[in-house]
């Protein structure tokens, strides 16, 4: 039960992020929110890195769900739990990088979403 909260949980803060991401590839003024943020608007070459975040952010709901059992691994179960891992370590090398951005609203609002994420994922990790 703590695994499916956990992975519904992920999904929803990374279709927030997917969001957010989406906005950005639009031409919103938030850019001092994400990618080190030296750019109110992202250039066209972070839209792109941010258009390849949302498909990333698809395939980690993916995983967590798969994990907590919601939905079939893509893989197999055990590629799916060393994922798990994996994306642990990933989003808390993020809290590292957004707690030491250059950008005070980055590491304001960003640090605190890889936390969460990180401790989600180490929640399925360990399921």
């Amino acid at each position: 039960m703590l695994d499916q909260f956990a992975a519904m949980a992920a999904c929803t803060v990374l279709a927030g992020l997917a969001v957010f991401q989406g906005a950005l590839i639009g031409g919103a003024s938030l850019g001092r929110l994400a990618w080190g943020g030296q750019h109110e608007v992202l250039p066209a070459g972070l839209r792109v890195g941010s258009a390849v975040s949302i498909i990333l952010y698809a395939l980690f709901g993916y995983a967590a769900m798969a994990k907590a059992g919601m939905v079939p691994p893509l893989v197999s179960e055990t590629v799916t739990s060393v994922s798990m891992w994996v994306l642990t370590a990933y989003f808390a090398l993020g809290v590292i990088m957004n707690g030491i951005s250059r950008s005070k609203p980055e590491r304001l609002i960003m640090t605190p979403t890889a936390l969460v994420l990180a401790g989600l994922y180490l929640i399925l990790a360990l399921s």
